[in-house]
C-alpha cells in the first residue's frame, strides 16, 4: 500500500506537478519517493532526467529534487564543499571551471591518450615537470658513461686525466673514471659552481641525501694556488700549440717555395 500526494511545483514552469509517494508497508515503510510530471504527463524519477529534459530553459543548479524548491544557500554550500574536499571530487562533484584548458597528451604508462587537468581545486601538484626549466635527473646516471673512451682522428684512445688527490668519489662506484665523467658532465650541463656533496649524510647514505645537481664526490674547495697552477698549464699548452702551428706554417711555406722553384726550372 502506498499513499500518493500530487501538488503543483512553483519552482518549475506552469503545469508541472510534484508527486510524493509514501510507502505504507515493508522494510521501507514511512519512506517516500518523489516524482515529477510534465504538463504532457511525462514522468521523471531523478534530477538528471529532469535537467536533460528541460535543458537551458530552467536553471536547476539550486533546485532541490526532494522538496521541489529553489535553495540558493545549498548551492553555495555545495560549491565550497567541492572546492575544498577532494573526496567530493572523486565521488562525482564538479569543480569550478576556469579559462585554463586541459592538456591532451599521451603518457608512457598508458596505452591511450589521457586528458591531464592541473587546474582543479583538488590538485596538489604546484608545477608541471614537463614544462619546468630543470628536468628531474636519474640518480647515479653517470655510471652509464663507464667504459666510454675518447679517441683522436686515428682512433687512438686518448689518455685519461689524472684527478687531484683531494677529489674523492661518493656513491656505489668509487672509480676515478666515473668521477671524472661526473665532473665533466656537471661542468658542461650546469652553470652553478661545482662544490661536490656538501652534506655529511651523503657519505653515509648517498641514495637518500645525494644532491643530484653536484657530481659524485666529496666537498672540495678551489684555492688561488690551484687557479694559478691551472693558468700556468693552460699558458704552456697554448705556447706549445702556437709553436706547433708556427712550425707547420713554416714547413708549408718552404714546401710551396720548393715547388715554385722546381716549376720555373722546368
Amino acid at each position: 500500500m502506498m499513499d500518493r500526494k500530487r501538488t503543483d511545483c512553483p519552482a518549475l514552469p506552469p503545469g508541472w506537478k510534484k508527486e510524493e509517494v509514501i510507502r505504507k508497508s515493508g522494510l521501507s515503510a514511512g519512506k517516500s519517493d518523489v516524482y515529477y510530471y510534465s504538463p504532457s504527463g511525462k514522468k521523471f524519477r531523478s534530477k538528471p532526467q529532469l535537467s536533460r529534459y528541460l535543458g537551458n530553459t530552467v536553471d536547476l543548479g539550486c533546485f532541490d529534487f526532494r522538496t521541489g524548491k529553489m535553495m540558493p544557500g545549498k548551492l553555495q554550500k555545495n560549491k565550497q564543499k567541492f572546492r575544498h574536499d577532494p573526496h567530493s571530487l572523486a565521488k562525482g562533484g564538479k569543480p569550478d571551471l576556469n579559462t585554463a584548458l586541459p592538456i591532451r597528451q599521451t603518457a608512457s604508462i598508458f596505452k591511450q591518450p589521457v586528458t591531464k587537468v592541473t587546474s582543479h581545486p583538488g590538485n596538489k601538484v604546484k608545477t608541471d615537470l614537463q614544462r619546468a626549466s630543470e628536468q628531474p635527473r636519474q640518480l647515479f646516471w653517470e655510471r652509464r658513461l663507464k667504459g666510454l673512451r675518447s679517441t683522436d682522428v686515428t682512433e687512438e684512445v686518448l689518455r685519461t686525466m689524472d684527478l687531484p688527490k683531494g677529489l674523492q668519489s661518493v656513491g656505489p662506484d668509487s672509480s676515478d673514471d666515473t668521477l671524472l665523467l661526473a665532473i665533466a658532465s656537471a661542468l658542461h650541463m650546469s652553470s652553478a659552481p661545482i662544490t661536490g656533496q656538501t652534506s655529511v649524510a651523503a657519505e653515509k647514505n648517498p641514495a637518500v641525501w645525494l644532491n643530484t645537481s653536484q657530481p659524485l664526490c666529496k666537498a672540495f674547495t678551489v684555492t688561488d694556488e690551484h687557479i694559478r697552477e691551472q693558468e700556468l698549464k693552460v699558458h704552456q699548452a697554448r705556447r706549445s700549440l702556437e709553436d706547433a702551428l708556427m712550425a707547420d706554417g713554416l714547413a708549408r711555406a718552404a714546401e710551396n717555395t720548393r715547388e715554385l722553384l722546381q716549376g720555373k726550372a722546368a
